[in-house]
Order: structure tokens, then C-alpha cells, then sequence
């Protein structure tokens, strides 16, 4: 799938460092554990931002949300169960941008704005579906 002859060697080198593959799937997930986090810590704030996007019942959609930042995020860095964790923050994150980022709806900077932020929460969740797909190729 992946052509070895146009890599420099020293690019090789770097990308099979043992640490990185670990450190990567935390940075890819640190938004989500951060989120997690300060919803759990501030669960009446986590309802309201719920209710603020018209997700109802907004203490459900909360909980859920912490459930699974924090799961999903736990099963990519653990490397267990990847395609679980890897696919219910790709679902998580897909809901965020069709309910925070509607551009459609927007006009002006915030169309600007909301279009940053949904194809930014796209290519997000194609780094998890590609995650999955290492993950395959790791066992």
C-alpha cells in the first residue's frame, strides 16, 4: 500500500521510532480527552452546551459525550478494540460538526469560521478512520 522506495532513509528512521506510533495516537485523541475531562468536571456546563446545539435530552447527549471522549480515547491510546474507540469518536465528531459548524446556515466570518471548523472535524475523522487502518496492519 505504501511505497518504501521515494522515503528518505532518515524519515523511515524517525517514523519507526517505537514511542511515536503511542505518542501520535495521544495527540490525536488530546482534544477529546481534555473535552472529556472538563465535561466530567462541569457536568451542568457539558448540558448546556448540549442544549445550546439543540441535542435533547441534553443530559443524555453529555453523557454520552463524556462516555465516549473518554473511552474512545482510552481504547486508541491503550491500542485495544481501535476500530470501537477510533468509531465512536468519528460518530461523536461528525454530530459536533453538522450541529456546531453548520455553514450552510451562516453567513459573513462566521461562514468562514464554520467552514474552518467542519472540514477541520473531517480531516479529524479521517485520521481516526486511518488509525483503524493501521491498527489492521499492526496485528
Amino acid at each position: 500500500m505504501f511505497a518504501k522506495s521515494d522515503t528518505p532513509r532518515w524519515v523511515a528512521r524517525v517514523l519507526s521510532w517505537p514511542w511515536l506510533a503511542a505518542t501520535a495516537r495521544i495527540a490525536l485523541v488530546s482534544a477529546f480527552l481534555i473535552g472529556g475531562i472538563q465535561k466530567a468536571l462541569d457536568f451542568p456546563g457539558a448540558v448546556a452546551e448540549q442544549a445550546n446545539f439543540g441535542l435533547e435530552p441534553a443530559w443524555l447527549w453529555a453523557t454520552a459525550a463524556i462516555v465516549v471522549e473518554l473511552g474512545g480515547s482510552l481504547l486508541l491510546i491503550l491500542g485495544r478494540w481501535v476500530w470501537l474507540g477510533a468509531g465512536g469518536l468519528g460518530v461523536l465528531t461528525a454530530v459536533a460538526m453538522l450541529t456546531a459548524n453548520d455553514f450552510w446556515a451562516k453567513a459573513g466570518h462566521d461562514r468562514f469560521m464554520a467552514v474552518n471548523a467542519f472540514f477541520e472535524h473531517l480531516g479529524l475523522i479521517a485520521g481516526l478512520v486511518l488509525v483503524s487502518m493501521l491498527s489492521l496492519r499492526s496485528k
